[in-house]
This record gives structure tokens, sequence and C-alpha cells, in this order.
């Protein structure tokens, strides 16, 4: 293994296990506190959002100052909000305005590790930094396949770790302890790996309205047609899978009257899947396709396994079309982000991954608790309106996408 990737698999595995690790016990929290369900699904919107918000700040904020500062300043803001989590938990029951005031401060604390959780865009261009264009092509196959083993990795913890004595403040020291050690790693192993231009305008501030304001960041960047033929892609996927994440879990209790138990096995199952794949086989497919005709496989599958698992209520067979599924999905995460980092400004690789991530981090915002709503009157039907959305962007990739990634890249 390269040395040099380390930190930023690292991180990677970090930011993931800091969504994943919380996934088995937040919802026992919120109830622990008095609150009604739909809470907990505000806690992952406001995660989203405010990550929404952080990531393309974040991004050119590295392009100005450097990556390792700036992945130094997230990740610390990563380990307060940890620490101000564990702290809610031994705050009095009283309520202000109807909220307890320990919902008001986890609140607080997935505000601020949402907006440091942007950092993921910061280390994917310090891995564009340190890799050529041949490794560009594999190497975020692999940091997918890590993200895959923090899906793995973190509900397991989260669950084991709340079963000890100390309860859901277990949860938040295991938490604590990889905040910490990632946080060292960064400040003695990581090297710098951009040098911002001396030019650059230290007077350039950012506007927190404008934030919001996705297409005014695009516009910002003035990216080549390539960059926002692929923006406009990674909406399309963005949106489908935050779909898919807003109800897979009804849709499978549904199927197959899944218990707690049954329903985390098989999660665990697909995180392998998803592991294997990005890790693994989507290399094997970049090389012997291309990147951008991977990506159309990726949308392919996604779309036939979306169609197909509506069809079938025999385990073993939906576990096979859930496959295909699962493999569009791997070829897709790493996918992206290589083309991205391939044709972006290396001036504004950082801005411009941070949009990227930004564009997921809407999608994650506002959808999952839209197809939710939307499930309990469409039920399994809503999956054939979710199919339609990778077979748009097949289409359209396939229509003015192969034509200019070529050209661009003669």
């Amino acid at each position: 293994m390269n040395k040099k990737f380390v930190p930023a698999y690292l991180l990677t595995f970090v930011n993931v296990l800091g969504f994943s690790i919380l996934m088995p016990i937040l919802p026992f929290v919120v109830a622990h506190f008095g609150a009604p369900k739909w809470v907990y699904g505000f806690f992952i919107t406001l995660y989203s959002s405010f990550q929404f918000i952080g990531a393309p700040i974040l991004g050119k904020l590295s392009d100005q100052r450097g990556r390792k500062p700036i992945l130094l300043i997230s990740q610390a803001g990563t380990l307060l909000s940890w620490i101000i989590f564990l702290a809610a938990l031994y705050l009095p029951n009283i309520p202000i305005w109807g909220v307890a005031i320990p919902i008001i401060i986890i609140a607080v604390s997935r505000i601020i590790d949402g907006i440091t959780g942007g950092n993921t865009s910061v280390a994917n261009a310090y891995v564009a930094d340190i890799t050529t264009r041949k490794e560009k092509s594999y190497i975020f196959g692999y940091l997918g396949g890590i993200a895959g083993l923090g899906m793995i990795v973190g509900p397991g913890l989260g669950g084991l770790a709340a079963s000890t004595s100390l309860g859901y403040a277990g949860t938040l020291w295991v938490a604590i302890a990889v905040s910490v050690i990632t946080l060292i790693a960064i400040l003695f192993w990581l090297q710098e790996s951009h040098q911002p231009a001396a030019t650059y305008n230290k007077r350039d501030n950012f506007s927190f309205a404008g934030s919001f304001n996705v297409f005014a960041k695009i516009s910002g960047t003035n990216p080549g047609s390539t960059i926002k033929l692929l923006f406009l892609l990674k909406l399309i996927f963005s949106t489908m899978m935050a779909f898919y994440i807003g109800t897979i879990a009804l849709f499978l209790i549904d199927t197959f009257q899944f218990d707690e138990k049954e329903l985390g096995l098989f999660m665990f199952v697909v995180g392998i899947f998803l592991s294997f794949n990005q890790a693994f086989l989507s290399k094997r497919v970049i090389k012997r396709f291309g990147e951008f005709n991977t990506l159309k496989i990726g949308l392919a599958c996604s779309f036939v396994g979306l169609l197909s698992i509506t069809l079938t209520d025999k385990l073993w067979l939906f576990i096979g079309c859930y496959y295909i599924m699962n493999l569009g999905l791997s070829l897709l995460f790493p996918t992206f982000n290589s083309l991205i980092s391939i044709h972006a400004n290396p001036e504004k690789q950082g801005e411009i991954l941070g949009i990227s991530e930004s564009i997921n981090s809407l999608a994650m915002a506002l959808f999952p608790v839209l197809s939710a709503a939307l499930y309990g009157f469409l039920e399994f039907r809503l999956y054939y309106v979710m199919c339609a959305m990778p077979l748009i962007g097949l289409l359209i990739a396939h229509l003015y996408g192969s034509k200019m990634i070529t050209e661009e890249l003669d």
C-alpha cells in the first residue's frame, strides 16, 4: 500500500464512520429524551444541510490556504461535535419552548459535524493533487471501498459500544477516540500537497446566503462544459440515492417482514458487496472500458437493479437483483470523483470537488423525508419513478457525454 494515500484513506473512513456509527443509537437517543420520531430524520437533514454549505467553502479555502490546515481545522470541528454530543447526554431533560435541552445541544453538534464533514471534498482534492491521471482512474475506487468498510464497521461498532455499561456514551467515546487518532495522523503524517498561488485574492469573502445557491457556485468557478455535464449527472444520481436511502429499509421490511436483527444483517452483507465492488471490481471495469463508459455502465446497472428488485419477493432472487443495483452504485461513486478531478481546473480542484459534495448533500438534505412520505402512498411503485432517474442520466450521458469527453482528452 502506498503510504502517501494513508491519510486520505483514514479521513474517508472516519468521515463515513462518523455518519454510520450513530445509525444504531440515534433513534433510541431521540426516544430517550422524549422527542417524536421525525426528530431522527431532522438530525439527518440537519447534518446533510450543513455539509452542503460547508463542502465548497472548505474546498475553496483549501485551494487558497493549502489542504493540510483546512483538514486539521475541519477534523478538530468534528472532534468538537462529538464532545458536545457526549455532554448533551448528561444534561437535564428540561424543555425549552417544548424541546428538551439535550435535543437542542445534539442538534448543535450535528450542525458542527455537518459543516466540518465537508472535509470529504478536501480529502478528495488532496488525493487528486498527489495522483497521476492513471492513478485517478482507480484510487477513488479504493476510497469507495474504504467508505463501504466504514458503512460495515460503523453500525456494528456503535451498537457494540452502546451495549457496554457506558450506554450511549460508549458510542460517543469510540467516535472521539477515532477522531483524535485521525487528527494526530493529519498533524504528523500528512504532507501538504497543494501550494496556493501567491496571487489569490485574500479579500475574497464567502457569503453565507450564497452558500445555498449551487448554480451561482458552479458559475463562479467558470467550469467547462464537461464539468457542467458531470454535475448534472451527479445531481440525477444523488437524487436517486436520496430517494433510495429514504425508502430502502421500509421496502425491505414490507417485502420480507424483516425485524431489526435481520435488517441489520442484510445491510451488513450489502456493505460487504459495496466495499468489495468499489475497492476491486471498479478498478478492473475502469481499466477495461474507461471512466466515462464505466459511468454509463453504472447508470445502466442502477436502472436494471432498481426495476428488478420490485419484481420478486423470493429472497435469494432478490439478492441477485440487488447485487446488480449495488454494482451500479459501486461503479458510479468512484467514477464521478475520478472524472471530476481529471477535468477540473487544478487551481480550483478543491472548490469544484466541494461543489460536487454539495450537490450530494443538497439531495440528502431535501429528498429522504420526501421519499419516505411518498412511499407511504405509492409503496413499491415509487421504485418505478426512481429507476427512471438513472435511465434519464444514461440517455443524457449517451447523447451528450461521450463525444464531449473524447474531444477534451484529445
